[in-house]
């Protein structure tokens, strides 16, 4: 159900406008920061998983391949290297 997004009492159009944007996929082509590939790198390590970690990845890459091993890391059961 998509409903019109309404402005609420005493905003102006033009000011909520900019508060209500559609989210922007993810499209980031720029090599990943140095804090992306720390943190790669350990999670990786941590997660018997050495060739989740390659230095070329754009930014986008390593926000995904992070989220990734950080969730298998966070499931309650068995030790990540059994997943």
């Amino acid at each position: 159900m998509n409903s019109p997004r309404q402005t609420p009492e005493g905003a102006s159009d033009a000011a909520w406008s900019g508060y209500c944007r559609e989210p922007q996929p993810m499209t980031d082509n720029r090599p990943m920061t140095a804090a992306q590939e720390t943190t790669l790198r350990t999670l990786a390590h941590v997660a018997y998983e050495l060739d989740a970690f390659d230095p070329n990845l754009t930014r986008t890459e390593a926000d995904e391949r992070i989220a990734m091993l950080t969730a298998k890391l966070t499931r309650p059961y068995g030790p990540p290297h059994t997943l």
